[in-house]
């Protein structure tokens, strides 16, 4: 506690140590010939010499400005705009101390002949009530640069190493492309496949869900949105790229990209190809699909490396993605999404699993061949009904089909060496799975200024069939329980049905205030049914019906919630405070070995939830959130059905489960420098349970367990984060660096053989990073992270446990000279725990190297993956009953060449009989 209290400390001091720095500006901007003040007019300074914005704000209903800025002893231009009138614009030798600009009128453009259009100054950024807008073409990169690039110039924007991005300290989770998604929410295929000078604006807004931004609510959430709007002139032609490439070992990859425009209608392609590992669209202008290093963000790699996946995966993908507006009132969107996976791999590892009465210890070997086939399209309708109504339809269908071969085999030891028990098993498997979803969204807006009625309908209907093959061999050293042999068919079936209905209504009592009421109604139906079936020598097929590994569970789950919330909204602060019940009836019903069993339970579940945010100003903001929450266990928890698939392992059920209920708290304080794209933040989250539901085992003789579950209470995690950047510019010259720190502390409680113990565990992770870039020749991007966690265990056979992870990467783009693109990744990692027979640390090292011909539309390229050939994936996961260290199967050093061909063609913008004179 001290530590967090010397870190608030800090916070202060900082913040303390640059208000002295900061002089305010402020003046009134209005219509020379009115004499009336002009509301959201954009006020901002600009150096003389580079015209970097400095600060900016937007002018009040009274036309007044004001700015909270830092010292600047060099010359500047004050300028301001307003849709309609000529830019205004000043020069200053600096500013060096507060001052106030008086009245600034404005003139309104007119225009003297027909055939002349006054071109005012278009701003680099424009204010429009809660959004913020950037001009793009005031911003430069390279011809050749994709979105990414432009949003690391944009002043407040950081792109991490990860992809992350972030505007004013605020974390980025959708990116739309002309108010429509682009393929997926958080944008990650517009920002890497979209390039940067077809854009003409990037916005920046609070993400709001559709219910949020149909009924103009404020947004409950504490992330950003961002929306790219393409320029005009390049709003029609078409663009994309295709890439190929072999390597060693037989590694290939393919990519296209084809982008058609006309204006309202886009239509995009995407096509991948690959057994890399990396099973997206989105990809690296220096590595393309290759996984480590600055694609560690999901796009390929391994668990070791960064990466999410284990094994080798091939993979082939096409998607499709459509958006047309019509007519007026109706916009479409949609996309398609054909996918198949191939992943093969090989898997051993050591667990260790604490008792009492002695440690067991499993060695483990498998193989596994898993595909995956889907089908997915998912289309949006929004139809205008009147200027104040809006109806929007989204339905989403996904198919998907699996089938997976697996061998496998373990050995249990007690810890003096004994064997308690061997398993060896194979299984051949297949599945489909076919689901629809559907969102309709529909807004009443009235005459009376935010009073407004909604209305969201949601349904989530899933089908899954699985079909398999399991034959398997266990066979027990010591005690009484019998040999398991095993030769079954099981067939299992899954249906799913919800629905929900959620009608609010929005009252304003005052300009600030407004209060809500509604309902929620909820309806949900689960059934699985499994039938097993053994082998029967007679007949050679599988005909034995086996009622011990079969059983059918059923559950209906009504709910009606009634709700009610209060808005207050002031210029500084909103409080949000939102309260309901929900009455819930849940039936469950379970066949098992010709027993029928009936579960009906009633609950009143309460939930709360209060939101305050306080704005010290644009860039410098508060946020606390509590909310309360009951959450019920789920029917396999509930009913008392046996659950015999794995033979070391039997799981029933327990009626007597109460529902978890959960206090949360989470507090953000954010304070950033426009200017000077420096800033801090600071986080504390902590939750607390009653009732939380635990896993129960008992120990036989000879390793295996029997599991229920049960309740346990006053269980908590609290977990805190900080992060500090900062950002020098020199001419050319631009260097970002920064600190941070996220930590986390947790109680918890548990059971094994039976005996209750107490853990509590802490976990720190420091990091170190920095970026430097001279001008659009030379990256270089160093970062360092170590993570140290510990676990102290009380009536409990385990002491304490304690790790450590040290992860270096520097990332280096070269782009001189011209044409010539050098890049590498460089990783290392080192584990400390990891057991005898793994390795402990090691190096990941991938190197690009690439040349433009033809205008730089074809560039050919050779890389290298893993250029030490030392990639593994030793994983160690440490739990409160065992610690588990396991291997699989990585991709190893290869060398791939490639060719890549940009195309693209936009049409010319009509210039009639009109000419154009700058003001």
């Amino acid at each position: 506690m001290t530590r967090i209290y010397s870190l608030l400390f800090l916070l202060l001091f900082v913040s303390a140590a640059n208000a002295q720095n900061d002089i305010t500006v402020k003046g009134t901007v209005l219509d020379v010939n009115t004499q009336l003040p002009l509301e959201l007019a954009t006020v901002y300074f600009t150096t003389v010499k580079d015209s970097t914005v400095i600060e900016y704000a937007n002018t009040d209903k009274n036309g007044v400005f004001r700015m909270n800025i830092k010292k600047f002893d060099k010359p500047v231009f004050l300028k301001v705009n307003y849709m309609g009138y000529q830019t205004y614009y000043e020069e200053y030798k600096g500013l060096t101390e507060s001052k106030d600009f008086g009245k600034i009128y404005l003139i309104e453009n007119v225009n003297a002949l027909n055939d002349v259009v006054i071109k005012t100054e278009a701003p680099p950024i424009t204010i429009k009530k809660d959004t913020l807008e950037f001009n793009a073409a005031s911003y430069k990169v390279r011809p050749d640069s994709n979105v990414e690039t432009l949003l690391k110039q944009l002043p407040g924007f950081d792109v991490d190493n990860d992809g992350k991005i972030t505007v004013n300290g605020r974390e980025v989770n959708q990116v739309l492309v002309n108010g429509k998604t682009f393929f997926d929410k958080d944008g990650a295929i517009a920002i890497k496949n979209l390039p940067a000078d077809i854009i003409k604006k990037v916005q920046v807004s609070d993400f709001k869900t559709k219910k949020e931004e149909l009924s103009k609510q404020e947004s409950t959430s504490d992330f950003s949105s961002i929306n790219i709007t393409i320029d005009e002139k390049k709003n029609k032609g078409y663009f994309g790229k295709v890439m190929g490439g072999y390597g060693t070992d037989d590694r290939y990859e393919a990519n296209v990209n084809l982008n058609y425009f006309n204006n309202k209608q886009k239509i995009s392609l995407l096509a991948s190809s690959n057994n890399i590992n990396s099973t997206g669209f989105s990809m690296d202008d220096v590595f393309d699909n290759m996984g480590g290093g600055r694609n560690s963000s999901g796009r390929g790699g391994n668990a070791s490396s960064g990466g999410g996946g284990k094994g080798i995966t091939q993979s082939n993908l096409v998607g499709v993605n459509y958006s047309d507006d019509w007519t007026e009132k109706l916009l479409a969107m949609g996309s398609y999404n054909f996918s198949n996976t191939v992943n093969k791999n090989d898997s051993k590892s050591n667990e260790v699993v604490f008792q009492p009465t002695g440690n067991n210890i499993t060695q483990s070997e498998s193989k596994t061949r898993n595909e995956s086939t889907g089908n997915n399209a998912n289309f949006e309708l929004e139809y205008k009904l009147d200027p104040k109504t809006r109806i929007v339809v989204a339905p989403k269908v996904n198919q998907s089909r699996t089938n997976g071969i697996s061998s496998s085999s373990s050995d249990t030891v007690d810890e003096n060496g004994e064997a308690l028990n061997k398993s060896d098993g194979s299984s051949i498997s297949e599945g489909t799975n076919t689901s629809f979803s559907n969102t309709i969204n529909f807004n009443k807006a009235f005459d009376k200024k935010t009073r407004n009625l909604s209305f969201v309908f949601t349904n989530n209907n899933t089908d899954s069939d699985a079909d398999a093959l399991n034959i398997s061999e266990t066979i027990y050293y010591t005690g009484i329980t019998p040999n398991d042999l095993r030769n079954q068919n099981v067939k299992k079936r899954a249906v799913s049905d919800a629905y929900s209905a959620d009608i609010e209504y929005t009252e304003p009592i005052t300009d600030s205030l407004r209060i809500r009421i509604g309902t929620d109604l909820d309806w949900k139906s689960n059934s699985n049914d499994q039938k097993t079936y053994n082998f029967d020598e007679a007949t050679q097929s599988y005909s034995e019906y086996d009622s011990r590994f079969s059983n059918y569970t059923s559950s209906v789950q009504n709910s009606v919630t009634p709700k009610v919330g209060v808005t207050l909204q002031k210029n500084k602060f909103t409080i949000n405070l939102d309260s309901r019940t929900s009455i819930v009836k849940f039936d469950n019903y379970s066949f098992y070995q010709d027993n029928a069993t009936d579960l009906s339970k009633k609950y009143a579940l309460p939930f709360a939830t209060a939101l305050l945010r306080y704005k010290f100003n644009r860039s410098k903001n508060l946020s606390f959130k509590y909310d309360y929450s009951n959450a019920l266990p789920s029917a396999n928890q509930l009913m008392p059905i046996v659950n015999l698939n794995n033979p070391l392992n039997t799981i029933v059920g327990n009626p007597d489960l109460k529902p978890i209920e959960k206090n949360s708290v989470n507090f953000q304080f954010r304070n950033y420098d426009f200017r000077s794209r420096s800033g801090y933040s600071f986080n504390l989250k902590g939750d607390y349970y009653n009732n939380d539901i635990v896993s129960i085992s008992s120990f036989l003789a000879g390793g295996k367990r029997e599991t229920t579950y049960t309740n346990i209470s006053g269980v908590y995690n609290i977990s805190l984060g900080a992060n500090w950047n900062q950002q020098i510019k020199r001419d050319a010259q631009v260097l970002r660096y920064g600190v941070g720190i996220s930590g986390n502390y947790s109680f918890d409680k548990g059971f094994t053989n039976d005996i209750l113990y107490n853990s509590k565990s802490v976990g720190v992770t420091p990091k170190v990073y920095m970026s430097y870039d001279y001008g659009d020749v030379l990256t270089i991007a160093p970062s360092y992270n170590l993570s140290y966690s510990e676990s102290k265990y009380e009536n409990y056979l385990l002491g304490q446990t304690s790790n450590v992870v040290h992860r270096v990467n520097v990332q280096t783009t070269s782009y001189w000279p011209a044409n010539l693109i050098f890049g590498n990744d460089f990783g290392y990692t080192y584990n400390s725990n990891i057991s005898d027979g793994f390795k402990k640390d090691f190096f990941l090292w991938n190197t690009s190297l690439s040349y433009g011909f033809l205008d730089k539309k074809l560039y050919a390229k050779v890389k290298v993956y893993d250029v030490l050939n030392q990639n593994q994936s030793a994983t160690r996961t440490i739990s409160a009953t065992s610690i588990r260290d396991e291997e699989n199967t990585v991709l190893k050093r290869y060398v791939m060449f490639s060719l890549a061909y940009k195309i693209g063609n936009f049409a010319e913008s009509k210039k009639g009989g009109k000419r154009e004179r700058g003001s």
